[in-house]
């Protein structure tokens, strides 16, 4: 049976400082913080998800719950129905826990906890519940890479895989883009803390990953150099230790579209050249993409909770 005790989790909720924003919202009271949650675990969409990278989805689709909520604000996200306008529907812990285990049943690959940074210890309750009714596929925590140290140390022993982002080395972009001129310096740390949580990948016989930490980046309109740094840092930094995802699926949204810069597709040449300097650097652990998705039927419907 499963060792870990429940978190009781007003301690979190009534002076909240779960993410760098550190604002001490008490969200019992619906004064909310930076992220404008309350207490509550509001949950958008729980699917098996067929479209993240191979060694995440298999052949089962990845267990995938997008929780309501982000600790960003970014000019281009692709979920504001869910980040920025806090779409979704309360759900208790025990509850989550249960749907943990229904996407197990249904042969999912892993469990696939997309920004859960508003959420985590009504997140981690759920994790202890389900593994000691018998969760035992691979915990994946999908990150924006915004994450407070002391909030990951409380998902140690829970997750398996980590799956941040890390947008930028730039402040000046962090702060333009996602009204986060910290993030650079926070993402590091994060991932740093999540790395020393999982130690290098590992991949099975099957081609899944089932531990370790998978990076991703997203190429964004006229950010080459700084596409570069955020590599060249990860290379110096983990080696061949980490999985590293350069993505080619920005898509303009509608906020975006008047924008001078983020009103455009990423051109061929664009990603052509970070993924060329990913070789140059000596990257190989990684994945690459073919082709461009910049449609929004990549966006995924947040009115369905799916099969």
């Amino acid at each position: 049976m499963y060792a870990m005790n429940l978190l009781d989790t007003t301690q979190f909720y009534k002076d909240c400082t779960l993410c760098p924003r550190n604002c001490h919202a008490n969200r019992y009271t619906l004064a909310n913080g930076y992220c404008r949650m309350s207490a509550e675990l509001s949950v958008a969409k729980i699917y098996k998800h067929m479209w993240e990278e191979p060694c995440i989805t298999g052949e089962g689709g990845s267990g995938t719950v997008f929780f309501s909520g982000c600790n960003l604000n970014c000019l281009f996200c692709q979920n504001g129905k869910i980040s920025h306008e806090n779409k979704g529907f309360v759900m208790t812990a025990s509850v989550l826990s249960e749907s943990f285990l229904e996407l197990q049943e249904k042969k999912a690959s892993n469990i696939n906890l997309v920004t859960g940074a508003c959420h985590i210890p009504l997140i981690v309750n759920a994790l202890i519940m389900a593994k000691k009714d018998g969760l035992n596929i691979p915990v994946v925590y999908n990150s924006s890479g915004y994450e407070s140290v002391s909030s990951l140390k409380l998902l140690g022993g829970l997750v398996d895989i980590y799956m941040p982002d890390f947008k930028y080395m730039s402040e000046e972009l962090s702060l333009k883009y996602s009204k986060a001129a910290d993030y650079p310096e926070i993402a590091k740390k994060a991932i740093a803390e999540m790395y020393s949580q999982t130690g290098p990948a590992v991949m099975g016989d099957d081609g899944l990953m089932k531990k370790g930490v998978l990076v991703r980046h997203l190429v964004l309109p006229d950010s080459v150099p700084d596409s570069k740094k955020v590599l060249r840092y990860l290379k110096e930094t983990y080696g061949d230790n980490i999985i590293i995802s350069i993505m080619n699926q920005y898509t303009p949204v509608a906020s975006v579209k008047d924008h001078p810069i983020l009103g455009r597709k990423v051109t061929e040449d664009e990603y052509s050249r970070v993924v060329e300097f990913a070789d140059k650097i000596g990257i190989e652990k990684g994945f690459v993409q073919e082709g461009e998705a910049v449609s929004e039927s990549f966006i995924p419907n947040w009115d369905l909770v799916e099969d």
